[in-house]
């Protein structure tokens, strides 16, 4: 999802808030308990009682994430100002809000890297100069080709910046 203007585009980020995430909380926690209760109701459930714990505590892991929508923030470039914002929430801490914020005529290059193979994976990266890549589509994000391709050449013809291809 995003919003653009002449001058200012904002791309909203989702976060853990996804419904495949939700369903894997949800399957993994009622699991967990049927693992569990199977443990504590036969002779010699140890085992089985040892997979329910371990399921209650990944499941609960998948239900902090969830709460506190890790990954989710967004992605602004602002052609007035000449800043270009990258917010992101992480785990609660000290960390917990990532924030990088740079010039825009510090943006060398809009790159598209392709892995082929079994998963093929598709990333946009946005080049920094003295900075390195940093990445703007998540990695379980399974664009097409194309819309990966659109969504580089728009931002690359907003940004005035060039497309490399990697």
């Amino acid at each position: 999802m995003s919003w653009r203007s002449e001058r200012i585009w904002v791309e909203l980020i989702v976060g853990s808030r996804k419904t495949s995430n939700f369903c894997w909380a949800f399957i993994l926690f009622l699991s967990s308990l049927g693992f569990l209760l199977v443990g504590i109701s036969s002779y010699l459930g140890i085992v089985m009682s040892f997979y329910g714990i371990a399921g209650l505590f990944i499941s609960s892991y998948l239900w902090c994430t969830i709460w506190w929508n890790v990954g989710s923030g967004y992605d602004r470039f602002d052609k007035k100002a000449g800043i270009v914002c990258i917010f992101r929430w992480g785990f609660p801490g000290k960390n917990r809000r990532i924030f990088i914020r740079f010039l825009m005529k510090d943006i060398q290059s809009i790159r598209i890297e392709v892995k082929e193979g079994i998963s093929t994976r598709r990333i946009l990266y946005m080049e920094i100069i003295g900075q390195g890549a940093i990445p703007l589509t998540r990695i379980d994000e399974n664009l097409t080709s194309r819309e990966i391709e659109q969504k580089a050449a728009e931002l690359a013809y907003f940004l005035r910046v060039p497309i490399e291809l990697l």
